[in-house]
């Protein structure tokens, strides 16, 4: 019986994947495993049993994901579940951007109770008036499910679009559509577009990625979308942009006292994934990640060990998970430990993400506790977990 802890509220269509053979605690304390969504767990003591922790969303920054690494503790996120609410909340804010619907539905508002509206309508409008999205040339820096969803998008509103992301992958490349231009140089996007919405993880590296410098390449009266975190952009530097005029607007879905003060800015309250649709997607992808690792030893989407995926475990097999440093020589001591003990491998796959490394192996043959207990004492080796299906 695998014990679940949700730590924040999961949507019920996720929960309800994991039947028979799983019960739900209500503290972390003696988990198997964590379902979580904005609960900041860096504080958290990780017990000896917590296998993993399921994220239902795409950012993981309230998860200590290293050291979760360094235990053994596989972190899954649940990339492109929300991104067709993302995007429609971007493309969304662009046309906020572009016309003053806000500031025209407050007039309205505020006049709703003159008999003459109607008429005095016609002589306001023309204050919040605005210009099209369409011809308009669009950056979008990052291209994963989020980010080619928007790009794509915008091409069938008409728009010129460039993109840039430095790690492209094969797959996000074929998902682009073939009109999108792609460069290599953040510089050249931002100086040559209309409009630049952000599409990245925060991380060291992208942290202040638009900044003063990046600021003074853009066209004066340019447009900043950024729904993927606050800490990409320089915000004092935004702010005195704001001021003067460089940037027309910045639309942001992240309210803190720097962005909710400045001038010319449009701030949501962290509405991106904060739809029906996606939040059942990302509980049903986390749950189904957390099932096939529990019961299969399989990895998917995880943010600190590689993809492995030997498939279902047949009735009756075993299988041994060694989480272990990513260093020369551990394959070999693992394959000659597992021999010694007169087991025979039917079949093994190793990946390695950064400094950790993740082993899965089918046995046929008694994979005992003493044998595991072997394994686990090996230099380099971190955690081994016995895997059995009745």
């Amino acid at each position: 019986m695998y014990r679940i802890c949700c730590l924040n509220n999961i949507a019920k269509v996720g929960t309800d994947r994991l039947g028979p053979g799983y019960e739900f605690v209500a503290e972390p304390e003696g988990a198997d495993a964590l379902l979580v969504r904005s609960a900041n767990l860096h504080e958290l003591e990780l017990g000896g049993g917590l296998l993993a922790i399921a994220r239902a969303g795409a950012g993981v920054n309230n998860i200590p994901v290293e050291r979760c690494a360094e235990s053994g503790v596989v972190v899954f996120n649940t990339p492109g579940a929300n991104a067709n609410a993302v995007k429609e909340l971007v493309i969304c804010g662009m046309l906020l951007a572009c016309r003053d619907v806000i500031g025209g539905a407050a007039w309205v508002a505020e006049n709703s109770d003159d008999p003459e509206i109607a008429k005095r309508a016609e002589k306001a409008k023309k204050q919040f008036g605005g210009f099209e999205l369409a011809g308009k040339r669009v950056g979008v820096v990052g291209l994963g499910a989020i980010g080619a969803a928007v790009a794509n998008a915008l091409i069938d509103l008409g728009c010129e679009v460039m993109g840039y992301d430095p790690y492209l992958s094969i797959n996000a490349a074929w998902s682009l559509d073939r009109r999108i231009e792609h460069v290599t140089d953040l510089g050249e996007l931002l100086a040559r577009c209309d409009f630049v919405t952000l599409h990245v993880p925060a991380t060291d590296a992208t942290r202040h990625m638009v900044g003063a410098d990046q600021i003074a390449r853009m066209p004066r009266g340019a447009v900043l979308l950024n729904f993927a975190r606050d800490a990409l952009v320089d915000e004092q530097a935004l702010a005195e942009a704001l001021d003067d005029g460089r940037v027309g607007r910045y639309v942001t879905d992240f309210a803190n006292p720097a962005s909710s003060n400045m001038r010319n800015a449009i701030v949501l309250p962290h509405l991106g994934a904060s739809t029906g649709e996606a939040e059942d997607n990302c509980a049903v992808m986390a749950a189904d990640e957390l099932r096939d690792y529990l019961e299969n030893g399989n990895i998917r989407n995880s943010v600190n060990y590689g993809q492995v995926d030997l498939g279902e475990l047949a009735e009756g097999n075993e299988r041994v998970a060694l989480f272990h440093e990513n260093v020369q020589g551990v394959i070999g001591l693992i394959s000659a430990e597992i021999a010694a003990s007169g087991l025979n491998i039917e079949n093994m796959t190793n990946k390695s993400r950064g400094s950790n490394a993740y082993t899965l192996i089918e046995v046929s043959g008694d994979l005992t506790q003493e044998t595991c207990a072997r394994l686990a004492g090996m230099p380099g080796v971190r955690r081994v977990r016995l895997i059995e299906r009745p």
